[in-house]
């Protein structure tokens, strides 16, 4: 009888669960409602202020962010920071998605719309649905969790292709040679998987790509609305 009960009990969590879910998701789409165009940059949240890296995610988020476009992060310290910080600078929306984790990471002040999250994928859903282009910086397990299922949905038509650039060529080598030399060789993805990536050691550059890219999708679909009239 105990036991019929614990299930009942869990059932019913579960079902508190899918709503709560289904909050977090409402939650983020209002929040983030007309911030497009807009870049997704990723990284280490343990980056420090005086760090070069720091001021190269700067520069790119705020080169970027006068271009127009809004700018994402996962709203923390770090890369998250810098990139938000840029944003504030260049005078465009600067969204900061929070996560709550066991060792709370404290929300950067730096944004100007900012959302927390419990569940990951949700987060994850957000950086992904609103954004034009995605700058990579080096970071950890994260940073790679989020560049390889960005690469996934591409690669499946779940979104469209987007931009991919990594930045800093040296750091990102050893899970390129990887892929090339380990994970194409064997069959497990095709080479138009690679050609999804792009590299970058200068910030200009990285800038420069986001605005080719949109102008480019721009033409695209102009042409699209001629020929649909």
């Amino acid at each position: 009888m105990r036991y019929g009960y614990e299930i009942n009990e869990l059932a019913k969590e579960e079902s508190w669960r899918m709503f709560r879910i289904i909050g977090e998701l409402v939650e983020g789409f209002d929040e983030l409602a007309g911030v497009e165009p807009a870049v997704s940059i990723y990284g280490s949240a343990r980056v420090k202020e005086g760090d070069e890296l720091y001021k190269q995610t700067q520069e790119i988020a705020r080169g970027v962010g006068e271009m127009g476009f809004s700018i994402i992060t996962g709203g923390g310290p770090g890369v998250m920071e810098a990139a938000n910080r840029g944003a504030l600078e260049a005078g465009v929306t600067s969204v900061g998605l929070n996560i709550e984790l066991p060792e709370q990471q404290s929300a950067n002040v730096y944004a100007t719309h900012s959302v927390t999250f419990h569940h990951f994928f949700v987060r994850k859903i957000m950086l992904v649905k609103y954004a034009t282009a995605f700058v990579i910086m080096p970071g950890g397990l994260g940073t790679l969790d989020e560049v390889t299922e960005l690469l996934t949905l591409m690669q499946t038509h779940k979104i469209k292709p987007f931009p991919v650039v990594l930045f800093d060529g040296q750091y990102w080598e050893g899970f390129l040679d990887w892929l090339r030399n380990c994970t194409l060789a064997k069959g497990y993805i095709s080479e138009e998987d690679l050609d999804l990536l792009r590299v970058s050691d200068d910030p200009g550059e990285v800038i420069e790509a986001v605005q080719k890219w949109y102008q480019k999708q721009e033409v695209v679909g102009r042409k699209a609305l001629v020929r649909r009239d």
